[in-house]
């Protein structure tokens, strides 16, 4: 269970984070060389500046922190952010028309951005936001995911509701079962939650910044953050 910063996607996400916040935050995650840093859409070309020639991939969040993006718009977000070079992208799945049980329009919308990821080879991540979900929700959405094209199942964006729960995660990785990795994502803020998920089976963690360094250094735990 050793180099758990290499299963850290590290989140610099919060809309009021400055430029220079920015540069400061990934920096720190190149530093603990983090798996990834998943950056504002805005922060592309510096994450990438800064990034470039180290262990750091780049990852991006796409219809952020809602999902409710015109499915149009979604896909025109991919090819933006495919362009310009991002090694990941994370999308937020349209959780309130998966609540509403229109499956069809949920698929569609991920394949739209998942036909451009794979064509590509830009993975992508579909975060359902698990607490808004019901547990048969959640298993759906799983399977919806996986057959539109998603690599990773992602729990959560950190900004609505609880992050990720044991109980949530082993319906998503059973779902799977090996088709898709799956992310905690939200709440995971030590080094013993950390190992804990990826015991169950996960393969990359979503963590505020703020806490790379308690995960991965046993520094003191972040109280606030993603």
């Amino acid at each position: 269970m050793d180099h758990l910063n290499r299963y850290l996607d590290a989140a610099v996400l919060k809309p009021e984070t400055t430029r220079e916040e920015a540069q400061e935050a990934i920096k720190a995650c190149i530093r603990l060389k983090t798996f990834s840093v998943c950056v504002r859409p805005c922060d592309i070309e510096l994450a990438q500046s800064l990034c470039r020639g180290t262990e750091t991939k780049v990852c991006v969040v796409l219809g952020f922190p809602h999902g409710d993006q015109l499915s149009a718009s979604k896909a025109d977000e991919a090819r933006h952010y495919i362009e310009s070079g991002v090694d990941e992208i994370d999308m937020v799945a349209n959780y309130g028309w998966a609540k509403s049980g229109d499956w069809d329009a949920v698929r569609a919308d991920i394949a739209g951005v998942a036909r451009q990821c794979k064509a590509a080879n830009v993975l992508l991540k579909v975060i359902f936001e698990t607490a808004q979900l019901t547990a048969g929700q959640i298993q759906r959405l799983a399977e919806i995911s996986i057959d539109a094209g998603a690599d990773y199942i992602k729990t959560s964006t950190g900004f609505n509701g609880a992050g990720a729960k044991e109980s949530d995660v082993q319906v998503m990785l059973e779902t799977a079962a090996g088709k898709a990795k799956v992310k905690p994502s939200g709440g995971i803020r030590d080094a013993a939650t950390a190992r804990r998920f990826i015991e169950m089976g996960a393969s990359r963690l979503g963590v505020g910044w703020t806490s790379c360094a308690a995960i991965c250094e046993g520094g003191e735990v972040s109280g606030s953050g993603y």
